[in-house]
Order: C-alpha cells, then structure tokens, then sequence
C-alpha cells in the first residue's frame, strides 16, 4: 500500500517543490535531497522503506512515506525503529532513496488520534454501482458522478500538494498518456470522461485546480476535468473504493485508487497503487465505453 502523512507547509504546485530547497544537482540530472527521520517498516522484498521522515527545508514537509529503495543493500543492518540519515533521489518522473545510514535507536514511531475515512476492504468490486457524490469542478460548477451517465469514467485521487512525482504526479501524467493513445487509437468511442479528483477541498480550490490541470493537460482540457470532493462525497467513496484518506491536525495520509466505470456508473476496473500503466487505463476505458 503506497501511503504518505503531509503536514500543511508544503509548496502547492509542482514546479516549486524544488526552488530554495537544501538540494544537489547531480550529473545525471537528478536532485539529491539529505534527509533524516525513522525507519518504521521494511517490505519483504526489501524495496519499499516506510520512514517518518524529518522536514526537507524548501521541499518536503514532515512526512510517514513509502519509499522506493533500488538497491536492497542500501537497508542493510537498518531495522524498524532506527533512527537513519538518507538521500531522497529525485528525477523529473522517479524518486527513490539511497546513502540510508543508522544513526540511532528508537521505539518504532505511533501515531494516535487520527480518524479515517476508510479502512475497510472494498465494499464494492467489478459490476457494481458507484454511489453517486458531488464534484466541484476547476471552473466552479457543481456536478455529480450521475451526470456521466452514458458515458465511460476514469477517476483518480490526488492533491495538488503531493511532492515525489512518482505518487500523485503519476496519476496525472498517466492519464495525459492515455488520453493520448485513446486520440490515437483508429475509430475509437467517444463516450468516455476523465475525472481527477482532489481530496482536499480547502487548498485545492477551482482556481488553483484549473492552474495544476496546465502541468498535466497542457491546452487542451478534452474528456478531461479536474475537481474536488467534499467531505460527505469521500465518506461514501472510501469504504466503497478501500479509498483511505486519513486527517490529523494538518496531515493527510492516504493510498492511491484509480477506477474505471462503464457508461451505467457501475464499477468496470479498479488499479490499486502506481503501478499500472497509460496502456493498461486507455484499454480499460475503451472497453468499458464500448459495452
């Protein structure tokens, strides 16, 4: 489960994150971040590092995350509870860690009082009907899940704040990408929708939404709109999806859901993480408009 906890500090819009950051521009045009924090947990394949990492000035808030680790050895002699010095490595489209080093011991760090909207498995699966909820759109408008109907929707989960571009910016740049091959694509359908929708309505205004969807879309906003859910719409969306958005204080913790419905607003497919591809969404929304 890719997760991360935000504190409020953050930059809000990508191409900020790395302007008056602590950084060091490497020869292969990546940026190296020195960071600190506690290790929390190691995956069984020893490629994800769950750290509660420290503030990066001028890029990163305080912050639990999913890390990706290339190599394996980088975690050697680090175990849950060690207190680590580390660099977040971080490309235009990939961010990892590396130089992880032990610097000391502590009990492996709690978290209490947080309230989750979900937690639960998935209510709903393939064939189902998606509770209906409202959207505010980038330009304002009010509109409804319903209001699609006849139409095959991809939707997405994100905010405008995330910082590593393998997370949230992934969601984004692989719906530009498959919204791409759809144009491409010989007779397709029509009948089909995007929706990018921010779960944190009261930073990611219409304004500021219409502004992040040019980093994504570029000019033409095509079977495309971004927009916020509110309150009660991620309530309902959460237990359906096994969508987890965690609040405390001014932190956010959450996962990454992508659902495909077809044009009856029942649900086709459902990605869960990052790691599917432009193709694997482009195939599915076609397939579900085609039905």
């Amino acid at each position: 489960m890719k997760l991360f906890v935000l504190k409020s500090s953050l930059l809000v819009c990508l191409a900020t994150f790395a302007s008056g950051a602590s950084a060091a521009p490497m020869a292969d045009g990546t940026t190296s971040y020195a960071a600190s924090g506690i290790m929390e947990a190691i995956s069984t394949d020893r490629h994800t590092a769950t750290i509660h990492n420290y503030e990066i000035p001028g890029y990163m808030a305080e912050m639990t995350m999913d890390f990706p680790v290339r190599d394996t050895n980088e975690l050697n002699g680090v175990l849950p509870g060690d207190i680590i010095k580390f660099s977040v490595i971080v490309s235009k489209t990939d961010s990892w860690i590396q130089n992880v080093k032990r610097t000391g011991q502590t009990a492996p760090a709690t978290t209490n009082g947080m309230q989750a909207v979900s937690g639960a498995p998935a209510d709903l699966g393939p064939g189902d009907l998606l509770p209906d909820g409202s959207l505010t759109t980038e330009d304002g408008r009010q509109i409804h899940f319903s209001d699609f109907r006849g139409k095959a929707v991809a939707f997405t989960f994100f905010y405008t704040r995330c910082p590593l571009p393998n997370f949230c910016p992934l969601m984004n740049r692989n719906f530009a990408a498959a919204r791409d091959l759809i144009a491409s694509t010989t007779n397709a359908p029509t009948n089909w929708e995007f929706l990018s929708i921010s779960f944190d309505p009261a930073t990611d205004t219409p304004a500021l939404l219409g502004s992040y969807a040019g980093l994504f879309r570029g000019e033409n906003p095509g079977h495309w709109l971004f927009a916020a859910a509110s309150t009660n719409t991620l309530a309902t969306l959460a237990p359906a999806l096994d969508l987890m958005v965690v609040r405390e204080d001014n932190s956010i913790t959450h996962n990454l859901r992508t659902v495909v419905l077809d044009s009856r607003g029942r649900i086709y497919h459902q990605f869960d993480g990052n790691q599917w591809t432009p193709r694997e969404l482009a195939d599915a929304i076609l397939a579900a408009a085609r039905q």
